[in-house]
């Protein structure tokens, strides 16, 4: 009985803080609060339980699981590593899709069931929509790394966790999934929580790069000069020296958008390197980088080479 109440008066005083928090406007100085402030305007009520129900069955996870193979293939190295540095302390380790579907976990056998108790299955839905804020879902709605410690939760059937997550891009820049580090041990303080999304955000970044290197396996790889190393600011560059692809961070940083396969762009230019047209140079790679530089326009990259545009399609076909 003892316990109950206990229970009880925690939960009023956890939906009093937050009701508090909202009423005074703070979700503009405190992105917590504002995570809230998008949990109630979801429908969802501080004290309502937690939606363990809201899970996929067999066939649906085993269809989420095929379809995010190619981001499991190349973190699984990350994960495992990651949870060798962090199952220690209570820890597990989750890979969610950009719904916030937990489909891989990495969690001691004699911790299982202590993070299944707490909603932590493959399978769940961890959005900020089915269950307020938390690090898998509050790291989707705002793409960024987030730590969430125990009452930061919305819901307080999740202040037991505390949770550390970073987003995943893809080799187009898009937020393919999200890493997240979950502990439901109650000696775990908010420094060490920042010190486990530190970890996170590394592994993340490391994911990150071997999806980028397995969709350019050809490609020569650049580091975008001017930018922290950790951050993952990597070009893919073919032999023509045409920049094919960009990570996230890398596109933040030139500013470039789009399809870059499609659209590549002469890395000299991009980098501000003086020109790649050099007699050394082929003829293939001078013609492609020119006809780079005018976004494909054939009548202009044949004017920037001092040539015809009969000529410049004869070279072509002789450099193919």
């Amino acid at each position: 009985m003892g316990g109950n109440i206990t229970i009880g008066r925690a939960a009023r005083e956890h939906e009093a803080l937050i009701s508090s928090a909202l009423e005074k406007g703070q979700a503009a100085r405190s992105s917590i609060v504002a995570s809230w402030a998008r949990s109630a305007r979801h429908g969802l009520a501080p004290s309502a339980a937690a939606l363990r129900s809201q899970r996929l069955d067999a066939a649906s996870l085993a269809r989420l699981r095929e379809r995010m193979e190619p981001v499991t293939r190349a973190a699984r190295p990350t994960l495992e590593r990651l949870f060798q540095a962090v199952g220690g302390f209570g820890a597990s380790v989750i890979l969610a899709s950009q719904e916030g579907l937990p489909f891989e976990r990495l969690v001691k056998a004699s911790e299982d069931q202590d993070f299944s108790d707490a909603g932590l299955d493959a399978g769940s839905d961890w959005s900020e929509e089915a269950v307020g804020t938390n690090g898998i879902g509050t790291c989707l709605a705002e793409g960024r790394a987030v730590v969430i410690h125990r009452d930061q939760h919305y819901l307080v059937a999740n202040t037991a966790l505390t949770c550390a997550s970073a987003p995943i891009w893809d080799a187009g820049g898009e937020l393919v999934a999200v890493l997240d580090v979950s502990t439901v041990r109650s000696d775990i303080a908010e420094g060490f929580a920042g010190l486990l999304s530190h970890s996170v955000q590394e592994a993340a970044r490391r994911i990150e790069a071997d999806l980028f290197h397995a969709r350019y396996p050809l490609a020569r790889m650049m580091l975008v000069p001017g930018v922290d190393r950790g951050t993952g600011a990597l070009l893919a560059v073919d032999a023509d020296e045409l920049v094919i692809g960009a990570t996230r961070m890398a596109r933040q940083h030139l500013g470039l958008s789009g399809d870059l396969a499609k659209n590549p762009v002469p890395a000299a230019d991009l980098l501000g390197l003086s020109s790649h047209l050099r007699p050394e140079d082929g003829e293939r790679a001078v013609i492609s980088r020119a006809i780079a530089r005018t976004g494909g326009n054939i009548s202009a990259a044949a004017r920037a080479l001092g040539i015809s545009r009969a000529t410049l399609h004869r070279k072509m076909g002789r450099a193919d």
